[in-house]
């Protein structure tokens, strides 16, 4: 009898938590759709307001106008302001042809289009960082953060130094190209040019959510100084990742300063013993990256051109040693934003 029981417990939790995850589905579900609606909404009425303005003149006043009575119309709902309506407005501009609900734009949330709008010029470039937010799951502050490092100039139209398309197959071989970045921007950790290199793979751990939020999207942490026995030798891996997008572990080396072949080498020897030793059959091959401060991009890809193990090869910025052109960016872009109110 109390084993009948504990089998009836059993099924009754299993029961509950697929009702729970049914629930959350749909709630997911009912949330995305109400976005697109509000999204759609906001793209309608800046479209009908930029028209109405340019046939019409009805003079600076106009919008504001039509912010008062629409808040006298509608007092229970937020955002008919006359900053945002201005940025339905903008919005309207920047996408003016096919409704909107049918973009992909529509998936994000409106903070998010209106970052996007204001930040990122030209139009399939604002395309590929809404397809990275949908697909990276991106809060705003993150979108910002990755347009303010121009992450498309580290990833998007950056020639990699890989040879990803001679150890795997072409579709992994595609998606480890695609996720990999160079340089790697750790503007989070507290370190300088001057630090030692177990000080800044300390810096990263300890500040693993901003690390494995940088690697990109699929990424779960194994470990650092992760043990490794092979033959009667101790070895120890900077740091340890799974992606589960790609199936497959991933080895990151930590180097100070120039890129050294020899570099390629062990990272070949770690990457067989992760195959050998604690990959599961299941498990695509091991893959690795070297991050250094910097690199004779030539030399780099002959070393792993020499390589029977995946590889790239990037460069790393730290928060205290980013280029005098990025501060400069960030400079301009704070004395920008302090001059345009907050997003609604």
């Amino acid at each position: 009898m109390e084993k009948s029981n504990i089998i009836i417990d059993q099924d009754y939790a299993a029961l509950i938590q697929s009702i729970k995850q049914t629930v959350k589905s749909s709630q997911l579900k009912a949330h995305r759709a109400v976005n697109v609606e509000l999204i759609k909404m906001y793209w309608l009425i800046g479209k009908e307001l930029s028209e109405r303005k340019k046939l019409e003149q009805w003079g600076a006043k106009f919008l504001e106008q039509v912010s008062k009575d629409l808040k006298l119309e509608f007092p229970g709902l937020k955002g008919f302001s006359l900053r945002n309506l201005k940025y339905m407005c903008q919005f309207a501009l920047t996408y003016p042809v096919g409704l909107i609900g049918q973009q992909a734009v529509a998936q994000l949330p409106w903070g998010h289009i209106v970052l996007l709008i204001q930040k990122v010029k030209g139009g399939s470039l604002r395309d590929w960082y809404v397809d990275q937010a949908i697909e990276q799951g991106w809060s705003r502050h993150v979108l910002n953060q990755m347009i303010k490092s121009e992450l498309h100039l580290r990833q998007k139209d950056k020639l990699k130094i890989t040879n990803f398309q001679k150890t795997l197959p072409k579709e992994q071989s595609d998606l480890a190209y695609e996720i990999l970045k160079d340089p790697y921007c750790f503007d989070f950790v507290n370190v300088n040019a001057s630090s030692h290199e177990r000080d800044i793979e300390n810096a990263l751990v300890n500040n693993i959510r901003d690390f494995l939020l940088h690697l990109g999207k699929g990424y779960a942490f194994v470990g650092n100084q992760y043990h490794l026995k092979i033959g009667e030798t101790d070895f120890y891996i900077d740091c340890l990742f799974y992606n589960f997008k790609m199936r497959c572990f991933v080895v990151i080396e930590l180097k100070k300063g120039v890129f050294k072949a020899e570099y390629t080498g062990q990272l070949n020897l770690y990457l067989t013993g992760i195959d050998r030793l604690v990959k599961l059959p299941e498990d695509n091959p091991t893959i690795g990256i070297v991050l250094c401060e910097s690199k004779d991009e030539i030399v780099a890809q002959y070393a792993v051109d020499g390589m029977t193990k995946p590889m790239g090869i990037s460069e790393y910025e730290l928060g205290k040693a980013l280029t005098q052109h990025l501060k400069m960016r960030q400079d301009q872009q704070l004395l920008s934003e302090k001059a345009v109110d907050p997003v609604i």
